[in-house]
């Protein structure tokens, strides 16, 4: 029997696992690098080799481990999978309720540096009418969400769990916002529940950069839109091999992510770098957050298990579903590729907005940009 009990949750990791994970680091063996190619065959050896260093001696794992357990956290079983999340109620007693939903390789500590300023505003200098109830959870086989007990944990799925965890809290109607996966679980949340989600807000939309493989789209767009399709197509066809491999195998690639930490650190990289570290276009994330996301994977077993989602969504990929009819904003930083005539196939889009700072992790590289954005859409709602 399947309880709906919300059970308060706090991160308590024993000694041991970090001395193990810091006796990992310092035996890691490190593979050969062709001199000279830098980032071109994958991520940068001599970047790699740094960032393994500090995070065995520099990063504090308590120090983020105190930080995390400021914020109320709990857990609850949903469609039989163990559900962490957040949930930070705003001091305005009318504030709007609002899910967000991180991406991979992520997990909702990326949200630390929006979470005060969207549920208390009047704090930060803001309208209190802009407040929020904030809950983020961790997708289900991420961190402490994890590992999924069985098949089948698609975007609908993680979106009809999402709905529910809304009901059991007790918010009727409410907001969703996402970014990177959270961008296509918050829009299958608005048609899940059209009834009970007011409004949906995305960034780094993932689903909107390329036309499906029947192409039937691109004769739709304009040409500005066609030519930005057609070159997302082309960038995709060089940086997809993490997504192919977590689609297709993800079992193969869980044995070294959950053997190796340094490894795991690697494979996390793909992303969190924008692909390229030394680019000055886009913000960098701080490594302290890079590795608290990956410490977190490590010390629950779920980079595999996380893998998954992609091999769990592939029958998906590529489709375009129908609108749900709820208002929809997207926000493009700086390197997202969303294009607006394939975003408006899938969504009802009402305000769009291009940002020439930030990156793929807005909440990461540019929060008082997308904490303005989020306000600015729901106040208008």
């Amino acid at each position: 029997m399947t309880s709906s009990a919300i059970t308060p949750f706090r991160i308590d990791i024993p000694q041991a696992d970090l001395d193990d994970l810091n006796d990992r680091l310092a035996r890691t063996r490190w593979p050969d690098a062709l001199p000279g190619v830098g980032w071109s065959y994958g991520v940068d050896r001599d970047y790699l080799i740094e960032l393994t260093e500090y995070w065995r001696t520099g990063y504090d794992w308590r120090e983020h481990e105190a930080q995390l357990n400021k914020i109320p956290q709990f857990t609850t079983e949903i469609d039989g999978q163990n559900v962490h999340f957040m949930h930070v109620r705003s001091p305005e007693p009318d504030a709007t309720p609002l899910i967000v939903t991180h991406g991979w390789p992520s997990t909702p500590a990326d949200f630390l540096d929006i979470l005060g300023p969207l549920t208390d505003p009047r704090a930060y200098g803001g309208d209190p009418r802009d407040a929020f109830h904030v809950v983020a959870p961790s997708i289900p086989g991420f961190g402490f969400s994890g590992p999924t007990r069985d098949t089948g944990w698609d975007v609908p799925r993680i979106a009809r769990a999402w709905a529910e965890l809304m009901r059991r809290l007790g918010y009727h109607r409410y907001g969703a916002q996402g970014g990177d996966y959270g961008s296509l679980i918050s829009p299958e949340l608005g048609r899940v529940a059209p009834d009970r989600v007011i409004g949906v807000h995305v960034n780094a939309l993932a689903d909107a950069a390329t036309v499906s493989g029947s192409g039937r789209e691109l004769g739709d767009l304009s040409e500005d839109d066609q030519r930005k399709a057609i070159a997302n197509q082309m960038w995709w066809f060089g940086h997809n091999g993490y997504a192919t491999q977590m689609a297709l195998r993800p079992q193969t690639i869980a044995y070294a992510l959950n053997d190796s930490p340094t490894g795991q650190l690697a494979w996390n990289l793909e992303w969190f770098v924008d692909w390229d570290p030394t680019a000055t276009d886009r913000a960098p994330v701080d490594r302290d957050r890079i590795l608290t996301d990956v410490t977190t994977y490590w010390l629950t077993g779920t980079a595999g298990s996380a893998a998954r989602l992609y091999r769990e969504s592939g029958a998906s990929w590529g489709s375009k579903p129908a609108p749900s009819g709820v208002p929809t904003a997207v926000a493009n930083f700086l390197g997202d590729r969303a294009v607006r005539g394939l975003a408006e196939v899938a969504n009802t889009v009402v305000r769009w907005t291009e940002y020439p700072v930030g990156g793929h992790f807005a909440s990461l590289q540019a929060p008082t940009e997308l904490v303005t954005d989020i306000r600015e859409f729901f106040g208008a709602l």
